[in-house]
């Protein structure tokens, strides 16, 4: 695994109503809603901003996620420079791959894996410049990460 520790800088939310998950956190959080459309042929996706960055994203629920029985859930992507090494040696210490390392268009490279107890998060290898991290106290950012595991030294 990598020396330096790779942040969490994304989250999206797959749900099953994409208009109600709008209109509920811009005005329960007070994000603005914008349509992106970049990746020619991409489902219907929105990003959520505070200012002019974004913070996160919302989505259906991918059909096969559904068909597996996926709730509506937000989902942490952490930042990685080389996707493909991240996901193998998540692999090497009996973590799960989901699914394999895949583009994104416009966007980067990414995929879905899993700690060994099975905490869902994706890796995400963006195109383009890296930003700076939004320190935890800025207002509408997410400022805190929490996993509830069953063995937290295994985790």
């Amino acid at each position: 695994m990598p020396k330096s520790p790779m942040p969490f800088f994304w989250y999206e939310l797959m749900t099953t109503d994409l208009d109600a998950a709008e209109a509920f956190y811009t005005k329960v959080v007070g994000w603005t809603a914008q349509p992106f459309d970049k990746a020619p042929g991409m489902p219907r996706y929105i990003v959520m901003n505070v200012g002019e960055r974004g913070v996160g994203g919302l989505m259906t629920i991918p059909e096969d996620a559904a068909k597996m029985g996926m709730p509506p859930a937000w989902l942490g992507y952490i930042h990685t420079k080389d996707v493909d090494a991240s996901t193998a040696s998540l692999e090497k210490v009996g973590g799960a791959v989901h699914r394999q390392p895949d583009d994104i268009p416009g966007v980067g490279r990414f995929a879905v894996v899993a700690d060994p107890q099975g905490a869902t998060f994706m890796f995400l290898q963006p195109n383009g410049p890296d930003q700076p991290i939004v320190p935890a106290s800025t207002s509408g950012h997410i400022g805190w990460h929490e996993l509830y595991t069953s063995d937290w030294k295994a985790a």
